[in-house]
């Protein structure tokens, strides 16, 4: 567990489902194109799916944290996930609500901080997309390490659109200097 100011970042477990959905619905109302789900999707799930949800936080292939006010307020959240077939950890689900955004609060930062360490166990990079007309995420990115690497993708919910691909480079192996850059 992290604290930065008054907010703690950590792990989602199965019992944090409640506030799981809430801050779901938060996110796709206020950044729609971000997430590869609408807001009428997640209306539809039971509180299976949203414990399921909670789960990833304590998931072998994956990790889910949550960024949590000194009110008990929830306000931001991150995840990361081994997927099968690929080589490097996925960073998903991005989001710090507008209270808590900016490099003053740190929320974001401590977010992806966590999320990072969590990926350099796993490989030597982390891997993202970002919609390509998510100019706010694909600058904070770039500021953080992050490089597009001309890969793209059909964006789920309108194919017509696409998807970016950045990498940032967590580890150096033998005998290299730390550094940030494209696979």
């Amino acid at each position: 567990m992290v604290v930065v100011a008054d907010v703690t970042i950590r792990r989602t477990t199965e019992d944090d489902w409640r506030h799981i959905r809430e801050l779901r619905l938060e996110m796709l109302e206020d950044t729609p194109h971000a997430f590869l789900e609408t807001l009428a999707t997640a209306l539809k799930h039971g509180e299976e799916e949203w414990r399921r949800r909670g789960r990833r936080g304590q998931s072998a292939t994956g990790t889910s944290v949550a960024a949590i006010d000194g009110t008990g307020r929830w306000v931001g959240t991150m995840g990361g996930l081994l997927k099968t077939g690929t080589d490097l950890p996925t960073l998903y689900g991005v989001y710090v609500s507008p209270s808590h955004r900016g490099r003053e609060a740190g929320v974001t930062d401590a977010l992806l901080d966590e999320v990072e360490a969590w990926a350099a166990m796993h490989a030597p990079a982390l891997r993202l997309t970002v919609h390509e007309d998510n100019r706010r995420a694909q600058e904070y990115y770039s500021r953080r390490g992050y490089r597009f690497t001309g890969r793209t993708e059909p964006y789920v919910l309108d194919p017509d659109q696409r998807e970016l691909e950045m990498t940032r480079i967590l580890a150096a192996g033998p005998g290299d200097e730390p550094t940030t850059g494209t696979l």
